[in-house]
């Protein structure tokens, strides 16, 4: 029988828990809560992460099933669907959020020189939209079209260690140029987008930071000289 801590406990080991509790006491997540902490959620979502649990039923019958090893695991009370549902609705997400930007910052910092195919010194970013569909009856607030509900997340990604460096979620029917207006822009560094992201304004505004990008010119694309242009830019 093996007597040395869970795997699950090893990997949490990493987290800066000094960082969490000062997110959490930053947006007072602990107020008046005396069981089911800030912490234990985390541990219960990042454990559904981990082990692809697709619903709160399935977090709930999976950490039910070994209830003996929850301490061990680091969550100090019992895991209840709707204790779990209620946390998720209620507790500022925020806390979150920000451990998240401090655990990228601390990634970022380790992958800072990463090779990655191409000679360069400046960061390299991607930049992508996708929408995740939703059930209209449950997620009515999730605008989309008549017949379905749906959020789009929009991504920044690091391409020196794939790093997720700026993530905002927003209805479904936002168009995905929109997000260069709130996007933050290092200097120097370069942006590749698709032609969604096709929009003068905007790329010049980013151009002038000043950094560069690179996406796709459409079909209908002109110079202008009034030329097509059949290459890519």
């Amino acid at each position: 029988m093996n007597s040395g801590k869970l795997i699950f406990s090893q990997v949490m080991d990493y987290l800066p828990l000094h960082t969490f509790r000062r997110c959490v006491n930053r947006y007072h997540g602990n107020y008046q809560i005396k069981r089911f902490t800030c912490l234990d959620q985390y541990f219960c979502m990042a454990f559904a992460q981990l082990t692809y649990r697709d619903s709160l039923r399935d977090i709930e019958a999976c950490l039910r099933s070994q209830q003996h090893k929850l301490y061990h695991m680091g969550m100090r009370s019992a895991v209840s669907r709707s204790t779990l549902a209620e946390a998720n609705e209620q507790r500022d997400w925020r806390i979150y959020a920000d451990f998240a930007y401090s655990l990228i910052l601390i990634a970022r910092k380790l992958y800072s020189d990463e090779p990655f195919g191409v000679d360069l010194k400046q960061t390299v970013y991607a930049l992508d939209a996708t929408t995740i569909d939703l059930c209209l009856s449950l997620f009515p607030w999730a605008n989309f079209r008549q017949s379905k509900s749906a959020i789009k997340l929009h991504t920044l990604l690091d391409l020196r260690g794939n790093i997720p460096t700026f993530i905002h979620i927003s209805d479904g029917k936002l168009h995905d140029v929109n997000i260069l207006d709130i996007l933050p822009i290092e200097l120097g560094a370069f942006y590749i987008m698709d032609r969604g992201y096709l929009d003068f304004a905007r790329l010049h505004m980013l151009s002038q930071s000043p950094a560069f990008f690179v996406t796709r010119a459409k079909s209908n694309f002109k110079s202008v000289t009034g030329i097509n242009v059949p290459f890519e830019i």
